[in-house]
């Protein structure tokens, strides 16, 4: 697939309050998610580099210990295996991720 529309993407559910939308090719990929307020992102790490860019919205969120809130036009670099979390502030939220390799859990 060359060219997509956002809309056309299939909506995953990964967690209370949060899904998104994923798009691929064969080593890259781009996640849309959506976040209802108050949503969390348990602490966690993964393999995969990961860069967000928050599109609407505000999250706090946290890498290796240190915490910012993000609201629109602000993102966050997560290198291989950093532990990071989130938690979605009181209004709806959306963010763009990309991911390097391809998480096959998003797909």
């Amino acid at each position: 697939m060359n060219f997509f529309r956002e809309s056309d993407l299939k909506a995953k559910k990964v967690l209370e309050g949060i899904t998104l939308k994923a798009v691929s090719g064969d080593k890259t990929m781009m996640t849309f998610f959506e976040f209802e307020p108050n949503a969390v992102i348990p602490s966690h790490k993964h393999y995969h580099e990961q860069i967000t860019c928050i599109i609407e919205g505000e999250i706090e969120f946290t890498v290796e210990g240190e915490t910012k809130i993000l609201r629109k036009g602000d993102g966050v670099v997560i290198l291989s295996n950093q532990e990071h979390g989130a938690k979605v502030l009181d209004k709806p939220t959306k963010a763009v991720d990309a991911w390097y390799p391809i998480r096959e859990d998003y797909k």
